[in-house]
């Protein structure tokens, strides 16, 4: 076992030599602006501040072929967009919002907008797929709630869907449709084949559930703390680790499984602990159908300069996980004082590419981004004059590389 875990961790340091070239300069990807949104209660509009409440802001934004769906919990509706900022289709809840001025219409056969009434609890995340059916997260209501009788977590949400017409299906549940409420989900994902995948988090690690495209239960896989590979843990005793993301691939039954690794710092004069030490980010590919975890990926983390009077430093900070394309290249992010650094690796580890996103992010209220299944990343920033949706076409670039 101690022979594996080594060589676990000299592959995926090897994989790191061969794939990255130090002293390269990282370009920046430039911004396209594609539309803005007015804050306001009709339909096209957001409110994404709403005072009468307190807590995390649920507005988020998610594209699927071309299309813009952005979820505005604090208003309990989703917008369907085209890359124009032209209103498609309009989910709302009728007691929180008021009717569109085109749901009169709704019945014209030569209507291109289309409004579906839903109650809306507390909308959170939102999933497309390829058939163009929606699937959202909402909150059931206090007396509708449960509480697992193992770890008595309270069990409060459930995935709603819609089908390419716009209309109400049924809702999803840990067993599937109409089944038991699920504790909280992070995020909900579909993959090529129109499977849905929850991610959800509990008080032991995670529990992620996987659906067929008729939305029954296939797989069932919790991945708690004592289960996550630590390959450091023989080497260093007071090595822990904390397990950042999940995220499913789109082609096959796999997740990736996103975990740094520290340490305890130890200063050398007083011999006493005064801090953690980070080692490294790995990638932890597990094959869902198996059942078992395949080579892990070194993830290089972001050099942050630190200059103090004539001294400066350079500190290691690990990035955060994006998702993955359908091209099985990883994408992974983390904040700078000029925007965002970008960074890509390849699922076999054998390349990494980087490059910048240019963002003032000081005028920034709030920032949503989302990556497509081809590279595109999309992101939806709030300012204090309006809303703004826009993109980086990163998918052209990771094109090229694949044709060289």
């Amino acid at each position: 076992m101690k022979f594996f875990k080594n060589l676990l961790v000299a592959f995926a340091f090897i994989s790191v030599f061969c794939g990255c070239r130090k002293g390269k300069i990282v370009s920046s990807v430039e911004k396209e602006n594609l539309f803005e949104l007015n804050y306001g209660t009709f339909e096209d509009e957001l409110n994404v501040f709403n005072m009468s409440s307190a807590g995390n802001i649920n507005t988020s934004i998610s594209m699927q072929d071309g299309f813009f769906y952005i979820l505005n919990g604090e208003s309990k509706k989703i917008m369907e967009m085209n890359s124009y900022g032209d209103l498609l289709a309009l989910y709302y809840n009728p007691q929180e919002n008021p009717r569109p001025s085109f749901s009169e219409n709704a019945s014209d056969i030569n209507s291109t907008r289309t409004a579906v009434p839903y109650s809306f609890n507390e909308v959170s995340k939102i999933a497309v797929d390829s058939r163009k059916y929606l699937y959202a997260v909402d909150k059931l209501p206090l007396n509708r709630q449960e509480t697992d009788p193992k770890t008595n977590q309270v069990l409060s949400q459930i995935i709603v869907r819609f089908d390419d017409s716009k209309k109400y299906m049924n809702y999803i549940g840990q067993q599937g449709p109409g089944g038991t409420p699920f504790p909280y989900i992070k995020n909900i994902f579909t993959t090529d084949k129109n499977e849905l995948v929850v991610l959800c988090t509990t008080s032991s690690g995670a529990v992620v559930y996987w659906f067929s495209m008729d939305g029954f239960l296939m797989y069932t896989i919790p991945i708690e703390k004592e289960n996550v590979p630590n390959p450091f843990a023989e080497e260093k005793a007071e090595t822990f680790f904390s397990l950042e993301n999940i995220v499913p691939d789109y082609k096959d039954r796999k997740l990736y499984l996103k975990v740094d690794y520290f340490t305890s710092y130890i200063d050398e004069s007083s011999r006493v602990q005064s801090g953690v030490e980070y080692i490294t980010t790995l990638i932890h590919p597990f094959d869902v159908e198996n059942n078992l975890y395949d080579f892990p990926i070194t993830v290089p983390p972001y050099d942050e300069p630190i200059s103090e009077g004539f001294s400066k430093e350079t500190f290691e900070i690990p990035y955060d996980f994006l998702g993955i394309t359908d091209s099985g290249w990883l994408y992974f992010i983390v904040s700078t004082d000029d925007g965002f650094s970008l960074q890509m690796v390849q699922s076999n580890g054998q390349r990494i590419l980087k490059r910048k996103i240019s963002l003032d992010r000081e005028s920034c209220l709030y920032y949503s981004f989302n990556l497509s299944r081809e590279g595109i990343i999309s992101a939806l920033i709030v300012k204090k004059e309006k809303a703004y949706v826009c993109w980086w076409r990163i998918d052209s670039l990771i094109q090229a590389v694949i044709k060289n």
